[in-house]
């Protein structure tokens, strides 16, 4: 579809990095454009895309509904000004995602090493452009400026870490173009950012000029469905109500503790529940990934060609990374998908987590949503890569449950991992929109995460900047599972005995990256097609 690949223009100059991470062709060699008369030129084009859109007659309305989606959505990302008020985590921040992601690439050929020499001699430019917007823009948290000069810092203190095979061009471009530009743009961090920025006790985007109608468009983005920040408020508070059953009973099995309380403060307390080192935590990992890649042909039609490895989050940016991550392999299979964990202060992690996890970041999670949607035939490319966010992180969240239907949990202790996790997502509802929508201090959400989940400490801490760099995207993991487990309730009702769960998978598996509402037109038109 035209629409389609115009609108896949649009996001590929948006992002030129998370282009060539998929492999899209022709973005390998730019950077963004974070100004504010760049980011006017793309909201233009996707506004016009936007009208085609909707006024189409085109009989593929599943590609419309994504277009239609994608577009909003990066209409929103733009009005939000999300760019100048984001300022340390590698995931959100523009200025941090080029330091962690651009060393994990390896171009392959003269083409590809020429592309990636170009893109480091527009460092100067791009941070030059980036501190100028952010010179000129929202506040943003000063807790923030200070965690992205100390990323800087760690990064300029390393060794060059891009590709050994660029050679002498390489080293002369971080040397006389990377590492000054760089240094310029945490001298600007530091002199104009930090001690000028917002406290903690204001540190929530409700705090910005429109604000609350900021982040209620952020929600809308994230979630991709109309509920409000206080009805996911509510959510949030109810599910926690409801889990206080499944620590009740698994925390008896495990320790002989019923009462919820209880059980949490041990999960919280008991120093033989975290790692003894690195190597442990990551071949942990490694052994559920395993697992569930055995057991996956029984339970989906079809199984990624491409591999999932495991590896530690990279050492400049472990301090403000989450807990772990998933990217995903490259198009023409060059790359595979990879789940990364955060071994940064290891000993203070759950070594409870752990599996749980796994299937989230890896298998069956994002690596089968994101793997499978790549290898989809005959799609057109914007619905095998689009960043629809309830859809990746509702599928993912969905896998978590469905690995303990699969068995493949290895305890009944991995299994309370599991409701732990849950607790979080939960706690997320309430967090993410008190700080943004009701006004709470970051001590207030630290709190919070403290009485109802049982993270460690250096993850709630984390948690907490995550929604403050990221405003609305922690609402979509239990938005999007519930709608997930919502469709297949109704197909279980309507098809009876002709049910399928394996059938099931593939079909929300089988369309690419859908929108909660068009997925949820996607299984009734299946499940009508078996009635």
């Amino acid at each position: 579809m035209p629409l389609a690949d115009e609108l896949l223009h649009v996001l590929a100059t948006w992002s030129p990095l998370e282009a060539t991470y998929v492999g899209v062709p022709g973005y390998d060699h730019i950077l963004p454009d974070p100004s504010e008369a760049g980011h006017a030129r793309l909201r233009a084009e996707a506004a016009g895309i936007l009208e085609r859109a909707r006024a189409s007659a085109d009989p593929d309305k599943i590609t419309l509904g994504v277009v239609v989606q994608q577009a909003e959505a990066l209409i929103t990302r733009i009005d939000t000004r999300v760019v100048e008020f984001t300022l340390a985590d590698p995931l959100y921040a523009v200025g941090m995602s080029h330091l962690a992601f651009l060393p994990q690439l390896e171009p392959a050929g003269p083409r590809a090493e020429e592309d990636f020499l170009t893109r480091l001699a527009a460092f100067p430019a791009f941070y030059g452009a980036l501190a100028e917007r952010q010179r000129a823009g929202r506040t943003p948290v000063d807790r923030m400026a200070q965690n992205a000069i100390g990323f800087l810092d760690r990064f300029l203190g390393q060794d060059t870490p891009f590709p050994q095979q660029l050679g002498a061009r390489r080293d002369e471009l971080v040397a006389g173009t990377v590492r000054p530009a760089l240094a310029r743009y945490r001298e600007f961090l530091a002199t104009e950012v930090a001690g000028h920025g917002r406290s903690d006790d204001q540190s929530g985007l409700c705090w910005l000029e429109d604000g609350e109608a900021h982040y209620a468009a952020l929600a809308r983005m994230h979630t991709t469905t109309d509920h409000t920040p206080a009805e996911l408020h509510q959510l949030g508070r109810d599910v926690l109500a409801e889990l206080e059953a499944e620590y009740a009973e698994l925390g008896g099995r495990v320790f002989g503790l019923t009462d919820p309380a209880e059980v949490r403060q041990r999960l919280r307390s008991d120093e033989s529940l975290r790692w003894r080192d690195a190597a442990e935590m990551l071949e942990t990992a490694r052994s559920a990934v395993a697992r569930a890649t055995a057991a996956a042909p029984d339970w989906f039609p079809r199984v990624p060609k491409a591999e999932c490895v495991v590896k530690a989050v990279p050492e400049a940016e472990a301090p403000v990374a989450a807990a772990a991550y998933y990217l995903p392999p490259a198009l023409d299979g060059s790359r595979p998908g990879v789940y990364f964990t955060n071994t940064h202060e290891v000993h203070t992690r759950d070594r409870f987590i752990a599996e749980t996890v796994a299937f989230h970041e890896a298998v069956p999670g994002h690596h089968f949503a994101e793997s499978l949607a790549l290898e989809l035939p005959g799609l057109p490319q914007l619905r095998r890569i689009a960043l629809i966010t309830a859809y990746d992180e509702g599928w993912a969240l969905y896998t978590e449950r469905l690995a303990d239907e699969m068995g493949l949990f290895s305890s009944d202790l991995m299994r309370l991992g599991m409701v732990a996790e849950d607790s979080v997502r939960a706690a997320r509802l309430v967090a993410d929109t008190g700080l943004n929508a009701l006004g709470w201090t970051r001590q207030r959400c630290v709190g919070f995460l403290r009485a109802h989940t049982v993270l460690s400490e250096v993850e709630v801490q984390s948690e907490v900047d995550r929604y403050i760099e990221e405003p609305g995207q922690a609402l979509a993991y239990l938005t999007g599972r519930r709608e997930i487990q919502r469709l297949r309730r109704f197909a279980e009702e309507r098809l009876g005995d002709a049910f399928d769960l394996k059938e099931f998978h593939g079909v929300v598996l089988g369309s690419g990256k859908l929108p909660l509402k068009v997925l949820d037109d996607v299984v009734r038109a299946w499940a009508g097609a078996k009635v």
